[in-house]
C-alpha cells in the first residue's frame, strides 16, 4: 500500500545534510543523507562553508531520497527546515551569496572597536557589564564583516542566518522562522521578535532591519516550494513549508521534552541541558534564553561548548586501536569504546575532568580551560575516556541546577538526544550522576522529528503542540539511577568537582597571563 501523509523534514548539520520522510505516528519512513566536510579554514581559526554546497546537499539528499523508492512524493503534505545554529551567509538582491558563510564554529574576532559609547554603553559600565558587552561585540561576525571585508558588507542585501538562506532557496522569499534566531543578530529574544530601535543590539551591531528577512512563528507557513526549486529537489512545486526551528529547539520537542520539568540533554558536537518553558527566563545575566519550537517559548539552555566533540578528540588522540579494529569489523570506533567504558568502575578510579576545552563567555569565564585530576599509576586510557564522559555529565548537572534555580522549575526525568545518546553506558552514568531516569528517544534524529512535529501542528494533523508530541515521540529505553553508583557520583561531584572550577579558576588567569591562550578578549 502506499504511504499517505508524509512530512518531509530537512536538517541540515555541521558535518552532513539529511532529508527525513516521517509519518504522523513518528516513525521513519526513509531517510537521505549527504556528508560533507564541516568547514574550510582559509586562515587559523575561520570556519566557513559554501552556501552552494549546502543547497547542493539538500537537493541531492532529496533527489536521493526519490531514488530509493521508498518514499513517494504524492504522499508528503508538507516540509520543514531545521538546521545548524548562528551560521550566517550574505546575499545580494537576487538571494546570490556574496562570500562564503561563516560557520559557527568559527573563531575570528573584531577587535579593535571603539567601547560602547552613549547611554547604553554607561548602563553597561555602570551595571558591570561592559566587558561582557565587548565579548559580544567581538564575537559578532557583521562587526567582523563591517571591518575585514566592508566592500562584500556594502552590497549585502540581507544578512540571514542559514536557515533563512535555505528557505529562501526553497520558496524564494526572505522569510525566516522565529524558533531559527539563534546568533549574534539584533534578534528581541523575550519579545520574540526583530529589537525594537532603541534596543542595544543596534548600537553594537552594523545591521539594519532593511537586510533582515520577515519572520514566522513556529508551525506557521513559510511559503511554498518555487517551481526553481521544485526543479532542483523533485519536490513538488506548491507544497507547504512550515516553519520550525533551530536544530536544537527541534530535538527537545523531538524528544518529547515539552513539558518544563522534563530536561532535554543534547549530547552532540555542543553538548546542551535544555528546559522548554512559557516564561523567559535568561540562564546566565544577559545571555537570552532562546526561542522554542514552539510559539511563544522559549529554550532555557546552558551549554558545553566542545561537547560530544570530545569523543572525536579522544578518537583522533587515543583511539587508533579502536579506528583500526574498527574498520576490520565494520563497525564504527565509537561502538568499540563502549568495551573501555565497561572496564573501568564508576568515578573512573578518582580520575576526574573538567570539560572546558573551549572557554565561554560568563561561565565557565573566557580564561577557562580543561582539566583533568587525580591521575596515578593504575589509569589508562580506559579511565580517561570515562572521565571525559562523566565530566560532561557533571558539566550539565551543573547547568541544569543552575537552571532550575533560574526558572524556579524543578527538573524530575531526562531525556537525552544526539550521537552520544546512542550509548547504553553514556545513558547509564548520566542516570546516575543526576539521580534522575534517563530516557533515550525511538529514534536518533530527533532534531528531524522536531521539525516534522512543528510541520504536523501547522497542517492542522494534530490540533496542538501536546497531542502532536504524545503521537509522535516514544521512549525506546528508560535507564533507572543506581543507588550505589548514585551515591558516588553525588560526592564526587559535590566534593570535588563542584570546588575545580574556583579552585583553578587563579591559575587558568594565570597561564592566560604567561601564554596569552585563550586571548582576552
Amino acid at each position: 500500500m502506499p504511504q499517505q501523509d508524509l512530512i518531509l523534514a530537512i536538517d541540515n548539520g555541521t558535518q552532513s545534510l539529511k532529508a527525513m520522510a516521517f509519518d504522523l505516528d513518528g516513525r521513519m519512513a526513509a531517510k537521505s543523507q549527504v556528508t560533507f566536510q564541516p568547514y574550510v579554514s582559509p586562515q587559523p581559526g575561520w570556519a566557513e562553508q559554501s552556501p552552494e554546497r549546502f543547497w547542493n546537499a539538500l537537493c541531492e539528499a532529496c533527489q536521493n531520497l526519490w531514488k530509493s523508492g521508498k518514499v513517494s512524493r504524492e504522499a508528503l503534505i508538507g516540509v520543514a527546515l531545521t538546521t545548524q545554529r548562528a551560521t550566517v551567509v550574505n546575499v545580494d538582491r537576487e538571494g546570490r551569496p556574496l562570500r562564503p558563510a561563516i560557520i559557527w564554529l568559527d573563531q575570528r574576532k573584531a577587535r579593535g572597536r571603539p567601547p560602547l559609547g552613549g547611554a547604553w554603553g554607561w548602563i553597561f559600565r555602570l551595571a558591570g557589564l561592559g566587558g561582557t558587552i565587548d565579548y559580544i561585540r567581538s564575537e559578532a561576525e557583521a562587526n567582523w564583516l563591517a571591518l575585514h571585508d566592508a566592500e562584500v558588507w556594502r552590497r549585502t542585501h540581507k544578512y540571514l542566518l542559514l536557515s533563512g538562506y535555505l528557505t529562501y532557496r526553497l520558496t524564494g522569499d526572505f522569510v525566516d522562522s522565529v524558533g531559527c534566531q539563534v546568533g549574534y543578530i539584533p534578534f528581541d529574544y523575550k519579545r520574540l521578535r526583530w529589537a525594537r530601535k532603541w534596543d542595544w543590539h543596534w548600537r553594537c551591531l552594523p545591521v539594519v532591519e532593511t537586510m533582515l528577512p520577515r519572520l514566522i512563528a513556529p508551525a506557521d507557513p513559510l511559503g511554498q516550494i518555487s517551481a526553481r526549486a521544485a526543479r532542483e529537489t523533485g519536490l513538488p512545486a506548491g507544497l507547504p513549508v512550515i516553519a520550525a526551528a533551530a536544530d536544537k529547539a527541534c530535538e527537545v520537542i523531538g524528544s518529547g521534552a515539552l513539558a518544563s520539568h522534563i530536561g532535554c540533554l543534547s549530547y552532540g558536537t555542543t553538548a546542551t541541558v535544555n528546559m522548554t518553558h512559557a516564561r523567559y527566563v535568561e540562564p546566565i545575566r544577559i545571555l537570552p534564553a532562546y526561542p522554542a519550537a514552539v510559539p511563544g517559548h522559549y529554550n532555557v539552555e546552558v551549554e558545553v561548548y566542545r561537547g560530544y566533540w570530545m569523543v572525536e578528540w579522544f578518537k583522533q588522540q587515543f583511539g587508533h586501536l579502536e579506528q583500526i579494529e574498527a574498520q576490520r569489523q565494520g563497525l564504527t570506533a565509537e561502538a568499540l569504546f563502549e568495551r573501555l567504558l565497561e572496564q573501568v568502575p564508576p568515578g573512573a578510579m578518582g580520575l576526574m575532568l573538567q570539560p572546558y576545552w573551549t572557554p565561554g563567555l560568563r561561565f565557565p569565564g573566557p580564561e577557562a580551560k580543561g582539566a583533568v585530576i587525580g591521575f596515578g599509576d593504575v589509569h589508562t586510557r580506559a579511565h580517561l575516556y570515562r572521565a571525559m564522559l562523566e565530566g560532561l555529565a557533571y558539566a550539565l548537572r551543573e547547568g541544569k541546577e543552575r537552571l532550575e534555580r533560574r526558572a524556579g522549575t524543578r527538573i524530575t526525568t531526562l531525556r537525552v538526544s544526539g550521537g552520544g545518546s546512542q550509548s547504553d553506558q553514556a545513558l547509564q552514568l548520566t542516570a546516575d550522576i543526576f539521580g534522575l531516569p534517563a530516557a533515550r528517544p525511538h529514534l536518533y534524529e530527533t532534531a528531524g522529528l522536531g521539525a516534522a512535529i512543528d510541520a504536523a501542528v501547522g497542517l492542522g494533523c494534530y490540533p496542538d503542540f501536546t497531542s502532536a508530541v504524545q503521537a509522535m515521540t516514544h521512549i525506546e529505553r528508560l535507564f533507572e539511577p543506581d543507588p550505589v553508583h548514585q551515591g558516588r557520583y553525588d560526592r564526587l561531584y559535590r566534593e570535588v568537582y563542584r570546588r575545580m572550577y574556583k579552585r583553578l579558576k587563579p591559575l587558568y588567569e594565570r597561564i592566560r597571563d604567561i601564554t596569552g591562550y585563550p586571548g582576552e578578549e
